[in-house]
């Protein structure tokens, strides 16, 4: 059923929802938000009055059941995000939910379920989707620039950042029950999102997950091998002890390659026979906005459609998870 205005609540508003996202939903035609919940009643309130938001609560089922919000953005990290989108869905509201969707793949099967049953759609905030930059990569591939695709890899590596070396007090991005994993499934999920978007789904896949520096308890170095659907091979290693920052994937074809990072802002590549050509993008201020414009589009006047969708964030966590099972039966 198509709406006139699509009025957001968000659940979970800390920093993500501060530049990233939050803002887009008052910038965007035909939507508005009107509520948001934190648990501590305080720092909620303080966001509402600073983002200049109607409404604040600290407790998400209250915000789930207000009859002014249609759509709720759930911001929380993965370890709550089946139980708010299955609130959520039951309360008959539209579902966007942070990625990586839920800790595992088996959870997301069950959000995608509810919100079938509930009738109501599930949108995942693989933001990178509705780039410029993205989809000038997938127009070069659709176009052939490269011929046929026949494989890609990425290689991404970071220093070891200061907030993980202190063990009494790690960030939730590296605490599994509460992440999924350690920072794979933060970062790498982007990427692998990614290459579902311009490739196709993979089929199948083979990974080793181990941790090398010893700063916690969830994996830091990941590499997998996957086959895509359409018979491109792919090829990954992200490690997160390692000596500088590396952030580079290349899609290579029968007649050219492009390359290109997924978090920096370095020109995309194009290099075939006709020579090299680049092709640079400013990002948006709040990245989140182009995807969630295409999901106020879609629910207002039905003119395009979401490319990030329940099934799509669900095979990503199927990837991930596939690549760091041998890491997690062990310990």
């Amino acid at each position: 059923m198509k709406r006139n205005k699509v009025r957001w609540g968000i659940i979970g508003c800390g920093d993500v929802t501060e530049v990233k996202s939050g803002p887009a939903f008052q910038k965007i035609g035909n939507s508005e938000l009107v509520a948001v919940m934190r648990r501590t009643g305080e720092l909620a309130k303080d966001y509402a009055e600073r983002h200049h938001v109607p409404k604040w609560y600290d407790n998400g089922d209250k915000l789930i059941h207000d009859p002014e919000v249609d759509a709720v953005y759930i911001a929380t990290p993965p370890g709550s995000h089946k139980e708010y989108t299955i609130k959520a869905a039951q309360a008959g509201k539209i579902v966007y939910v942070e990625k990586p969707m839920a800790l595992n793949f088996s959870e997301c099967q069950e959000m995608i379920a509810a919100c079938e049953k509930a009738g109501v759609p599930l949108y995942v905030a693989y933001y990178r989707r509705a780039h410029e930059k993205f989809l000038k990569i997938k127009e070069l591939l659709e176009n052939e620039a490269i011929g046929d695709v026949r494989f890609v890899s990425t290689t991404q590596y970071q220093k070891a950042t200061v907030d993980v070396l202190d063990s009494q007090n790690l960030p939730w991005r590296v605490q599994p029950e509460l992440a999924g994993g350690g920072l794979f499934f933060d970062l790498a999920s982007h990427t692998l999102d990614i290459v579902d978007f311009l490739l196709g789904p993979i089929k199948s896949v083979q990974g080793f997950a181990s941790n090398q520096a010893g700063y916690y308890r969830a994996e830091d170095i990941v590499t997998g091998t996957y086959q895509f659907e359409s018979g491109v091979h792919g090829v990954g290693n992200w490690c997160f002890s390692a000596f500088e920052n590396v952030d580079v994937n290349e899609i290579v074809g029968s007649k050219g390659k492009i390359t290109f990072s997924t978090f920096g802002n370095d020109p995309v590549v194009l290099k075939n026979e006709a020579g090299t050509e680049e092709f640079s993008f400013e990002p948006p201020k709040h990245v989140h906005q182009p995807l969630i414009e295409t999901v106020v589009a879609e629910l207002t006047t039905g003119n395009g459609k979401c490319p990030s969708e329940g099934e799509s964030g669900a095979r990503t966590n199927w990837v991930m998870g596939e690549m760091v099972k041998n890491y997690y039966k062990d310990i």
